[in-house]
């Protein structure tokens, strides 16, 4: 039994615990909005909020914030709405969309929530779906993507723009929170007064196997235990400076956000497009982050590398390697590896680590710090990464510069966070340890079976944490939710002894050969990535003999070695594509459990995903289906032209 991959539901750690008393003010809340109460009083003349790329550049402290979002929730009163009542947000971050966010949930109404690159059918669809009466757009340009216009406008009650523009078709901003009648309030205390954790507190929708999104309720309840729980992870003290670049109604950023509100934090708004500046102007202590944000700033520090002189160039390289060699020989040592190593091999570590430790002490006072300070800043000390695994190679690079990488896992159901990696445990490949009364167990296919630690299988969770299950839809409930509250992840991994959790890919995301193999495409293309010279990835072979990839090269690359950068020509180009082919051939065939299916036979190179052409979501993840859907003929080519090959032999 003590072999079965099994996680209990377990209380804090001692040094959790001491986080955790910290805030206690959370027991007496049963609501979210409840929080701004307390802040106004503690932490009222600290800055909450600024919105640096915004339109409307605005800021506020706690006590404007917290008088804001009281009188907006008045005005709600005033419009009708009602406890229950659901009202859909479209729009991205902004201190406005935190304020009517807030403002909804104090009267026990809830928000359905979109960001407003969702085509427009998407969110008719949400609207409806989700019984909507009210309608918050960021923009006069959300509002007119929307269809039926006429039909919709009877059955609301209210239509607000958060933006200052004027339309006779909606309410404004400035309208709306200078509303001048806010006589009669005497039912709005006590619906107040009425709020209960079971309360629905927002409804977030994710993409369902069938096209259309499903409606994901999360209770007051639900976020409050993330609330609370992340305390567990980083422990920010007030005033503390967090650079928010994630889209609001994610998941994933929205629960940090109000973690870090409940903290006390000075929150500010950026984009993806200006990270790189203000990254280093606010200089954030906390930040809740992606994958591919981490290897932006990576790609960007090697960028600017090969642009200073080639013997510094050759300095920094050795530097690097010394102090990635250091910091992996000291995780070993100190047992957070995904390795368990014998005495010898920590014995020959060891040595290792002394005779690399001056360097590394140099490079970490003379020359990391300035390299740190033009890629994030010096005082990032909670950078939280979640919506995938960290590339091992990014990873790696980040951990010798000295910043820890806190790497967490979840999904929408969960609210989201079900683990992350600790500051005193950070096992780098993993996904961290479960947050308190948190279950997980690694299951085999038909669920009957527990399988043992290090054994891959489905991913089921249970926890204060985890939705009741999906609006309005019982069956696709029924596929995820067990009767006694397991949740199926829909993702595999596994689990080692001390809890960590790996995450080996999405069920979904399998590939099948025709042989039967089932390949993994995460780790490898994580591997691929590690090149200089390929920017995106994603393998193919559904249903094929091999696996072929397609390709976004690293075009300056391409250009200084083969003088090309044009890709047709590139595509024609049979050198460039052997080069490619056998590089990403090596680089596979190094992986600790190797298998010759994971090899790729041929590849084919396009042009970058990006969100605007459809092909990364709003927390830059990967669309694997469009991308497959796009390059269908270009994928038929490719096992075309080795069909052929294979004829001619």
């Amino acid at each position: 039994m003590k072999d079965l991959a099994y996680w209990p539901s377990k209380a804090p750690l001692p040094r959790e615990k001491r986080f955790l008393r910290k805030r206690k003010y959370l027991e007496d809340l049963n609501h979210i909005d409840q929080l701004w109460h307390y802040l106004k009083n503690e932490s009222g003349d600290i800055l909450a909020v600024c919105d640096l790329r915004g339109k409307n550049r605005e800021k506020f402290s706690y006590k404007e914030l917290s008088d804001l979002i009281t009188t907006a929730s008045k005005v709600f009163f005033k419009l009708g709405l009602k406890r229950g009542d659901v009202v859909t947000i479209i729009s991205e971050n902004s201190p406005r969309w935190l304020i009517v966010d807030q403002a909804i949930m104090r009267l026990g109404a809830i928000n359905a929530v979109r960001g407003i690159n969702a085509p427009s059918n998407e969110l008719e669809y949400i609207i409806d779906h989700s019984k909507s009466v009210g309608l918050i757009v960021q923009s006069k340009d959300v509002w007119k993507k929307i269809g039926n216009k006429d039909e919709l406008k009877n059955k609301l009650k209210f239509v607000i723009n958060l933006n200052d523009e004027v339309d006779e078709e909606l309410i404004n901003w400035n309208e709306f929170i200078e509303f001048d009648d806010l006589k009669d309030l005497s039912n709005y205390h006590s619906q107040v007064k009425k709020s209960s954790l079971k309360d629905i507190a927002t409804i977030l929708y994710t993409s369902g196997t069938t096209g259309k999104p499903k409606g994901v309720p999360l209770t007051h309840a639900n976020l409050l235990y993330q609330i609370k729980n992340l305390a567990c992870i980083a422990d920010p003290k007030p005033a503390t400076s967090v650079l928010s670049v994630l889209p609001i109604w994610h998941s994933y950023e929205r629960s940090a956000e109000y973690f870090f509100f409940s903290c006390g934090c000075s929150q500010f708004y950026t984009t993806p497009k200006y990270l790189k500046d203000d990254i280093k102007e606010v200089e954030p202590v906390v930040m809740a982050t992606v994958p591919r944000l981490w290897e932006a700033i990576y790609d960007g520090f090697f960028l600017a590398l090969k642009k200073m002189p080639k013997s510094k160039q050759k300095l920094i390289k050795i530097l690097l390697k010394n102090s990635s060699i250091f910091k992996k020989n000291l995780r070993f040592i100190r047992n957070l590896g995904l390795i368990n190593l014998n005495n010898y091999r920590k014995i020959f570590m060891l040595i290792n680590i002394l005779i690399r430790y001056p360097f590394h002490k140099l490079s970490s006072t003379f020359i990391w710090p300035n390299i740190l300070q033009q890629l994030c800043g010096t005082k990032l000390k909670f950078p939280i990464n979640g919506g995938g695994a960290l590339p091992e190679h990014v990873d790696l690079f980040f951990e010798s510069l000295g910043i820890n990488v806190l790497v967490g896992y979840g999904l929408t159901e969960t609210s989201p966070v079900l683990t992350c990696r600790r500051t005193w445990a950070n096992v780098r490949g993993s996904s961290g340890q479960a947050l308190p009364f948190t279950e997980i167990k690694i299951v085999n296919e038909t669920q009957d079976k527990i399988l043992n630690y290090k054994e891959i299988g489905k991913i089921m969770v249970k926890g204060p944490q985890v939705m009741s299950g999906y609006l309005n839809n019982k069956l696709a409930t029924s596929e995820v939710l067990t009767e006694d509250g397991w949740f199926n992840t829909g993702d595999l991994g596994f689990l080692i002894p001390n809890g960590a959790l790996i995450i080996t890919g999405r069920s979904k995301d399998t590939i099948v050969l025709t042989s039967g193999e089932n390949i993994e495409p995460n780790p490898l293309e994580s591997e691929i990535l590690s090149a200089e010279f390929i920017n995106q990835v994603q393998l193919i072979g559904q249903d094929k003999k091999n696996l072929t990839a397609l390709i976004v090269p690293n075009l300056e690359y391409i250009e200084n070695h083969f003088f090309e950068k044009d890709l047709n020509n590139i595509n024609e180009n049979k050198k460039i594509k052997k080069f490619f082919k056998s590089q990403i051939n090596f680089l596979l065939n190094k992986r600790l459990g190797f298998r010759n299916e994971e090899q790729i036979s041929d590849c084919f190179f396009i042009s970058p995903f990006t969100i605007e052409n459809g092909l990364l979501t709003q927390t830059l993840k990967q669309k694997r289906r469009e991308i497959e859907k796009l390059y269908c003929k270009e994928i038929e080519e490719m096992y075309k032209k080795q069909i052929k090959r294979e004829n001619m032999i």
